[in-house]
């Protein structure tokens, strides 16, 4: 007999989750209608955990034949009032490069993510690439998990931001947060996301570039003032430090597990974004 796939426990389930998996169960939780990509560790199985669940009244989720169809079929979602996400490694991203560009001048309806799992060290890709750099050229908000119940986390946190912004979200996973396991506890799944509609009077497109370009300066600025107030911002160490680490994604539990080994966790304090 199969066996149920954990990502479809109860709420509130301490259960044992890759990285990619809980950014699947973070999509779920966050009423996620549309799942599109294109497959490539470290990313696969983040929209092969979705197949398992799919539901055709609830959660549509498609392998696409390259990643700028398969980010053109998420956008046409958000467009339509579905949320939608968009799943990549950092080779795809030069792939669906202009497509990203122009939708971040237009904007989106309903929340739209991308995730690009970037692979430090090559384990299984020809080349290393930073999809920072792709997020700042497009002028989008960018989010780095830690872990894997930050990966749930940040997921469902996208959405919501890319729905206040009118803007799509990027996800930066990496090799050593997308197959890592760890446990994660499990937020509550609403209900369906109800049905698509296109509403002709909302225009969505680039025109005139110039100003789009200096609406999207807006977003950001936007973006920056919700990231002040982040639940992801988090400080430790001594009240008055002369040292600071500033780190992010999974450089912070390194630089953690650093301070506590060296014993100067408490004179060296630790920002993580």
């Amino acid at each position: 007999m199969a066996h149920p796939s954990p990502i479809l426990s109860a709420p509130g389930t301490l259960v044992l989750l890759q990285g990619n998996q809980a950014i699947a169960r973070g999509a779920v939780e966050a009423r996620v209608a549309w799942a599109s990509g294109y497959p490539g560790n470290p990313s696969s199985e983040i929209l092969e955990t979705l197949a398992e669940i799919r539901d055709p009244g609830r959660l549509y989720v498609e392998w696409s034949v390259n990643e700028k169809v398969a980010l053109e079929g998420a956008l046409a979602a958000s467009l339509s009032g579905l949320r939608a996400l968009c799943t990549m490694k950092q080779n795809g991203v030069n792939v669906c490069l202009d497509t990203l560009t122009t939708l971040a001048q237009s904007g989106v309806g309903a929340g739209l993510v991308v995730v690009t799992a970037d692979d430090p060290s090559g384990i299984s890709s020809s080349n290393e690439q930073d999809s920072r750099f792709a997020a700042a050229l497009a002028h989008i908000p960018l989010l780095e998990p830690d872990a894997p119940q930050t990966a749930l986390d940040m997921t469902r946190y996208a959405f919501d931001l890319s729905e206040q912004l009118h803007q799509v979200v990027m996800i930066r996973s990496l090799s050593r947060v997308s197959h890592t396991r760890a446990g994660v506890r499990l937020g509550p799944v609403p209900p369906g996301p109800g049905r698509a509609r296109f509403d002709t009077r909302r225009p969505f497109h680039s025109f005139p570039v110039v100003a789009k370009h200096q609406a999207m300066y807006k977003k950001l600025d936007q973006a920056r003032d919700a990231f002040e107030t982040s639940p992801f911002n988090h400080y430790a160490g001594p009240e008055a430090c002369r040292r600071l680490i500033v780190a992010v994604g999974p450089s912070a539990l390194y630089a953690r597990e650093a301070l506590e080994r060296t014993g100067l966790d408490g004179e060296v304090g630790l920002a993580t974004l």
